[in-house]
C-alpha cells in the first residue's frame, strides 16, 4: 500500500507541474501597440496541445503502474489466503476506483487547459 501512495503521490505532483507548465507556455506575445498577433495564437494553442498531452501522458502511465501494482499485491495476497479472496477483492475494486478516479480527473483538466485557459 506504500507504493500505491508514492505513485498516487507523484502521479499528483507530476499533475500539478504539467498544469503551471501550460500557464507559463500560455502566456500571450501581444506587441506594444496591444494587437495580437496571429503567430502568438497559433503558439498559445500549440503549448496548450503539447501541455495537454503531458498531462494526459504522465497521468495514465502513472495510474497504469498504479492498477498493475495493485493487481499484482491482490492476487499475491488471494494466493496466500485464498479464504479472504471476496474481503481482497472487493478492496482492490474500491482501490482501483480511486486510481481510475484520479486518471479521470487529470482528462478532465487536459480538457479545460486546452478549452478553457
Amino acid at each position: 500500500m506504500k507504493i500505491l501512495r508514492t505513485i498516487l503521490v507523484f502521479t499528483t505532483v507530476l499533475l500539478m507541474a504539467a498544469l503551471m507548465s501550460a500557464n507559463v507556455f500560455a502566456e500571450s506575445e501581444t506587441p506594444a501597440d496591444g494587437t495580437v498577433a496571429v503567430d502568438g495564437e497559433n503558439t498559445v494553442r500549440d503549448y496548450k496541445a503539447i501541455s495537454a498531452a503531458v498531462i494526459i501522458g504522465i497521468v495514465a502511465a502513472s495510474g497504469a503502474i498504479a492498477m498493475a501494482l495493485t493487481i499484482m499485491k491482490t492476487i499475491d495476497g488471494i494466493a496466500r489466503q485464498p479464504e479472504a479472496a471476496g474481503n481482497i477483492r472487493g478492496a482492490m475494486m474500491l482501490g482501483l476506483v480511486f486510481i481510475e478516479t484520479a486518471i479521470i480527473y487529470a482528462l478532465i483538466v487536459a480538457i479545460l487547459v486546452v478549452f478553457v485557459l
